[in-house]
């Protein structure tokens, strides 16, 4: 039997996508973030040392890291579908996409949501001025220039067929979806590349991300 533990507004989002799209059955334990810190609660940790999501459970097996999720799905119960022969342009598109995702493109994101809240509690009153022109100047002379340079090579290899590997959706589309998702929520420069938006438009009408959003409540992934 198939677990997802899935926290809200988190990465685990796409994986729900993916087990609706393969059609599985599985269950969704839900977690729910401090209010406070935004963090995930501590009983993730009973599953998974780190207590982050997503994880992934079956029967006695725990996959974390959503690009394993991802892989170990597809392998197990893709039946050849989401996944591009390894011997073909395709398939070197989709073990790129599916590693740039968290290990070239977050990054940067994640920065950027960092530095936009380093003048907030619990920085010191008295530090949050110092704080925030450092955050500022961060943001305006490296995140900026990185993620507009990001944002460009993402929206450049979706002119050739509007997916990340191959004529046909993939699972390093799932995996890039949460890059760009959080990318038009915090980048204004992305929600003005149109293959991007086009890209995030198809997979929104999908039955199968509609029904993965149903499962997994709401999405905010500001």
């Amino acid at each position: 039997m198939i677990t997802l533990h899935h926290l809200d507004n988190s990465r685990s989002q796409r994986i729900l996508w993916l087990l609706e799209e393969l059609h599985c059955s599985y269950s969704v334990r839900a977690y729910r973030r401090d209010p406070g810190s935004l963090l995930a609660p501590p009983g993730l940790k009973a599953v998974h040392p780190l207590g982050k999501a997503p994880v992934l459970t079956d029967d006695d097996i725990v996959v974390a890291e959503s690009a394993a999720i991802i892989e170990y799905l597809i392998d197990t119960y893709g039946q050849g579908r989401f996944k591009p022969p390894a011997a073909t342009r395709a398939g070197r598109d989709y073990t790129y996409w599916l590693h740039y995702a968290e290990g070239s493109a977050m990054p940067p994101l994640v920065m950027s949501l960092v530095f936009s809240r380093l003048d907030r509690p619990p920085m010191p009153l008295l530090l949050r001025p110092l704080a925030g022109m450092i955050a500022r100047g961060v943001q305006r002379r490296f995140l900026d220039p990185q993620l507009k340079l990001h944002l460009e090579h993402i929206d450049a290899h979706l002119a050739t067929s509007g997916w990340f590997a191959g004529e046909d959706i993939s699972g390093a589309d799932i995996q890039m979806s949460f890059v760009l998702e959080a990318a038009c929520s915090r980048v204004p420069f992305a929600r003005t590349l149109p293959r991007i938006q086009d890209f995030l438009a198809r997979i929104h009408a999908r039955p199968a991300y509609r029904a993965a959003l149903e499962k997994g409540g709401p999405y905010a992934y500001a």
